[in-house]
């Protein structure tokens, strides 16, 4: 059958691998970007952010390392291929962190909350891939290339590195290193982290999960025959994707997000038992299922505008020092701190 072609069940295997690590992560290191912005901005510990910064670093080291060594091609890596619109980056990027307040979690989050048995994640988790699809390839489809046109080619890998090798004639990947090196430092430098081995460890991984996806994919494409892209991880389609290879599997082939899906919720579910957290939860409150309804149709649409989610841009596309990475960061950051303070606010007015 189609699905169980060699090429498409190895690169299904490298993503669950990658992906099995993540939710480890989450459960076990508790990495959540959600999490992360709500300890900065209202609990006083940059810890978990800090966490972010150090697997955003280990990734940028991995990545440009595999580059160096040959074992990873920018030309074949969506992210340094497409042209770069900072509106699109932007504006997506709002939409998705503002919808991640209101959901109560990203994409990648909701994974790994629902490998803990939280069937509220379930909820989120199916809407944002079908809105991710809508937007996709979908109904809006046109209203979106429309508002956000994706043409013109790119001759040299569209990216941070690259762009400071042509204005000072440096070596790309020797930059790449140095900007991982210096992430690393400022995430470990004078903070909590420094003093965490634990959180310091799960970071890493996350960051070689990252690298790992490259490396497993690049492989693929180079010793395979069918011409499989070189990805790495990110929930916004590969959510989509999994809801309908769960229903068309016989149409369909096996992917890489598909398995990274399923091995987020498979480390999750591990991670849960581990911890021994693992328990059924449900929604009772109808007002938080809209809002957590809403969030997740925002989510969907606007990792589709930015090109990618917390995962995505955030630590894959930040890999490559995309020009897409920091400013979708920046601006889920700042659409999620809005949304918080929003859902804040409510909640004290109507206390009083």
């Amino acid at each position: 059958m189609e699905f169980l072609t060699a090429d498409a069940t190895l690169v299904a295997l490298v993503g669950a691998f990658g992906g099995i690590a993540l939710g480890l992560a989450a459960r076990l290191g508790r990495f959540c970007t959600l999490g992360a912005i709500e300890d900065a901005l209202y609990g006083g510990s940059t810890l978990r952010l800090r966490m972010w910064a150090l697997a955003i670093g280990v990734a940028v080291l991995g990545s440009f390392s595999l580059i160096g060594l040959g074992l990873l091609d920018p030309m074949q890596a969506f992210y340094l291929t497409r042209p770069f619109s900072i509106l699109a980056s932007a504006l997506g990027g709002l939409t998705f962190g503002y919808g991640m307040a209101l959901a109560g979690n990203c994409g990648f989050g909701a994974i790994a909350r629902l490998g803990g048995g939280d069937l509220r994640s379930f909820v989120i988790v199916l809407v944002m891939g079908i809105s991710t699809y809508v937007v996709l390839s979908g109904p809006l489809a046109q209203a979106r290339v429309w508002a956000f046109p994706n043409e013109g080619t790119v001759t040299r890998p569209n990216g941070i590195a690259h762009g400071l090798e042509a204005l000072t004639g440096l070596s790309s990947i020797a930059i790449g290193l140095a900007i991982g090196l210096l992430i690393c430092a400022a995430a470990l430098w004078r903070g909590p982290l420094g003093s965490a081995p634990k959180s310091m460890f799960w970071a890493s991984i996350v960051g070689l999960a990252i690298v790992s996806g490259w490396a497993g994919t690049m492989w693929v494409a180079n010793t395979g025959f069918e011409g499989t892209p070189v990805v790495s991880h990110t929930f916004s389609a590969p959510v989509g994707d999994t809801i309908l290879f769960a229903m068309l599997s016989s149409g369909l082939s096996l992917s890489f997000g598909v398995g990274s899906v399923v091995g987020v919720w498979l480390g999750a579910f591990i991670g849960s038992l581990i911890k021994g957290h693992f328990r059924w939860e449900a929604c009772e409150d109808p007002r938080e299922l809209r809002r957590q309804i809403l969030g997740s149709v925002l989510m969907g649409a606007g990792a589709v505008v930015a090109s990618g989610c917390t995962i995505g841009q955030g630590v894959s596309a930040f890999s490559l020092l995309s020009y897409s990475a920091p400013v979708t960061l920046l601006a889920i950051f700042a659409g999620c701190a809005f949304g918080l303070r929003q859902l804040i606010e409510g909640f004290h007015a109507s206390a009083e």
